[in-house]
């Protein structure tokens, strides 16, 4: 407490900090000061002047106090604590003329703006403006740059708080935008009119205060205030983002974050903040089931008739894909069980060994690497597997801490030393790591999936072990933490699994070729490659459309709760399994989503912990031969690698971008 100091804010005492800027000690005790420029994850630019207030005993004007550290302030005469008014004539005064030479060139837009109703210069404007202006001339208009098909921008609305230049530059570690020109002329540009290549782009629709720069894919769709909002969890990648639903009616109309300091702070990857339009093309509504060669629709009772024809007498296998919720995974399990069939999620044939939660989790949290000292990242792009993860680990690289590949090298937006690309180079890396405070291990899917993935992933253990480092697993598919936390796998593998099978129940199967000849019972949401291969097709929801729990990368079960509801016949994933097992003769033992969940809780209980991250017992694995094949990174396409992204035409066209800024330049000839 002796660190403390005190000062006196609107004849409040109270001891913060000294280190603390006014604003941030003014929040402490409930006052709440306006800024546009002042963001809490940003650096301070101190130069929309909005957050004015007056230090007694100062200079005879307000300050910036999103600018002035509280060890700044001067003591009273006879040493009394420091006084600050926020509530002053000075400061009224200051803040209505502050807000008077914002709006001289901010066009009247408000009734065709997108940002109206959650606009933070029309809140300000209410709360701390005046209602006159005495300003009539002409207001200055400006060149609106093509920013993509991601951000649409209107930039005579821009304030010029530079809050999208500072994510940019700093965050996304992409510095594609600057400001541009000065006085009058200043404006908010790409270098050269470039449109953003950066995968976190999206967040800067979040970060402007007014209508500059909003979503282009939603632009002109809808209010605000029609919206139903839901809090959910994004499964495009297994960081398991927190995020909020916007839909009207049945129709998802946005994605956005939602704040979680140990998951993703406050940001989100476009490719899960604008794919909600792939949740409306290629859906499966109706069963179908295929005659003579061909998928015909059929009823429910036609579907499920089939399927129990199907089963019966027969050797059954069951895959888990990368998008179902642990409860269909469970129900799943315990059907293809009493059929004594084979069940698998590791559909990539990773080397994860069951029932060992520290081989296949880690026993390292995501909020580790923000004090991690240096960070070893084995067989893994994060910036193109889960991008609001590499953010975070940039993050730690500005802090200091050195970051390293043992791999593929690529560009990760921070400066990294590439130890060599074979499983040998992990050696190259233990004095830095012993040498480091607090190390972390990420190890991704690339090194996982090899033949001698089993080694490789023993080997980093016995390093992280020997240089006291923790370890976390980087997943690249949602829902594989929770199938291997309910066991579903089987010995040997995905090959060993579907050895001899005659059916094949796949649960939103996608990601792989089905072998020929097992018949194929396929339950998802659209029409992709698993639903081209099936003989019986039973339309699921999405992740949107559903409540259902998913456990993260770190191991955190987190909720998604139903934003909307399917289209036309689909029903939720346990429900169809649920309705299933009757029609088999197996009928599961549980009739709504809580009763599944108690019995799935009962037999794992951490999975019942919503938004906790269980303790892993650290168990080292027997270590194997390893080849000196270089560790190439899982190749998927950064925006098409799930159903959903497939079927999205804004994915499909940042896909188009992206591969065309790869592909080589050719001469003219």
């Amino acid at each position: 407490m002796s660190d403390l100091r005190k000062v006196i804010i609107d004849d409040i005492e109270v001891e913060v900090d000294p280190h603390l800027t006014i604003l941030q000690a003014c929040e402490l005790v409930g006052i709440e000061i306006p800024r546009f420029c002042y963001h809490e994850r940003l650096s301070i630019a101190g130069n929309c002047r909005m957050c004015l207030v007056e230090v007694v005993g100062g200079p005879p004007k307000p300050a910036a106090s999103c600018a002035m550290q509280v060890r700044d302030l001067r003591p009273g005469p006879e040493g009394q604590p420091p006084v600050v008014r926020t509530k002053s004539p000075m400061v009224k005064k200051a803040r209505e003329g502050v807000m008077e030479f914002l709006l001289i060139n901010h066009p009247l837009d408000c009734p065709i703006c997108d940002q109206g109703g959650e606009c933070d210069l029309q809140d300000q404007a209410m709360a701390y403006g005046v209602d006159f202006s005495r300003f009539r001339e002409p207001k200055r208009s400006k060149i609106d740059p093509d920013l993509g098909p991601l951000v649409a921008t209107c930039m005579t609305r821009c304030i010029l708080c530079t809050r999208c230049v500072r994510f940019a530059t700093e965050v996304a570690g992409v510095p594609e935008m600057g400001q541009f020109n000065r006085g009058e002329d200043s404006e908010i540009s790409s270098y050269l009119g470039a449109m953003l290549t950066s995968e976190l782009q999206g967040n800067v629709i979040d970060l402007c205060p007014v209508g500059a720069l909003i979503s282009k894919p939603y632009a002109y769709t809808a209010r605000s205030w029609e919206l139903r909002k839901t809090e959910s969890i994004d499964v495009i990648d297994a960081l398991g983002t927190n995020i909020r639903v916007d839909v009207r009616g049945r129709e998802v109309m946005r994605i956005m974050p939602r704040n979680h300091d140990g998951v993703n702070e406050e940001w989100m990857a476009d490719r899960s903040r604008f794919i909600w339009d792939g949740l409306k093309r290629q859906r499966l509504d109706r069963p179908y089931v295929r005659v003579d060669g061909k998928l015909r629709e059929a009823t429910w009772g036609e579907a499920f008739r089939a399927v129990a024809e199907a089963v019966r007498g027969r050797k059954v296998a069951a895959l888990a894909g990368d998008l179902a919720p642990v409860e269909a995974i469970y129900a799943l399990r315990e059907l293809v069980r009493g059929l004594g069939g084979t069940t698998e999620c590791r559909l990539d044939r990773a080397a994860l060994p069951a029932g060992n939660r520290a081989a296949y989790v880690g026993n390292a949290m995501i909020r580790d690497i923000d004090t991690a000292g240096a960070i070893l990242l084995v067989g893994t792009n994060p910036r193109n597997e889960a991008p609001v993860l590499n953010a975070r680990i940039r993050k730690a690289w500005l802090k200091g801490a050195e970051v390293g590949i043992v791999g593929e090298a690529a560009d990760l937006t921070y400066t990294c030393r590439h130890f060599g690309s074979g499983p040998g180079d992990l050696e190259k890396a233990r004095d830095g790591l012993k040498a480091a405070a607090q190390p972390v291990i990420v190890i991704g899917q690339g090194a996982l999936t090899r033949p001698d993935g089993a080694a490789l992933l023993a080997e980093t253990m016995a390093l992280a072990e020997a240089c006291g480092a923790k370890m976390l697993v980087l997943h690249t598919a949602a829902s594989r933490v929770g199938a291997m936390d309910l066991g579903f796998t089987t010995e040997g593998g995905l090959d060993a699994a579907i050895d001899g099978a005659e059916t094949i129940f796949a649960l939103g199967v996608d990601e792989i070729d089905l072998p020929e000849g097992p018949f194929v019972i396929y339950q998802g949401s659209h029409g992709d490659r698993g639903a081209h291969r099936a003989d019986v097709i039973l339309p699921a929801c999405a992740y949107t459309e559903e409540s259902g729990i998913f456990v993260n990368t770190e191991g955190r079960p987190q909720m998604a709760n139903r934003a909307g509801f399917p289209p036309g016949e689909a029903r939720e994933n346990w429900a169809i399994l649920r309705a299933l097992s009757a029609e088999i003769g197996m009928t599961l033992p549980f009739n709504s989503i809580a009763e599944l969940r108690a019995q799935m809780f009962a037999e794992i209980p951490h999975l019942g912990r919503i938004d906790q991250v269980p303790e892993n017992g650290w168990t080292p694995l027997a270590t194997g031969n390893m080849t000196d094949d270089a560790i190439v990174n899982v190749a998927k396409d950064h925006y098409l690698g799930t159903p959903i992204g497939r079927a999205s035409g804004t994915m499909a066209e940042m896909s188009r971008l992206r591969n065309s800024r790869q592909a080589p330049p050719l001469a003219a000839e």
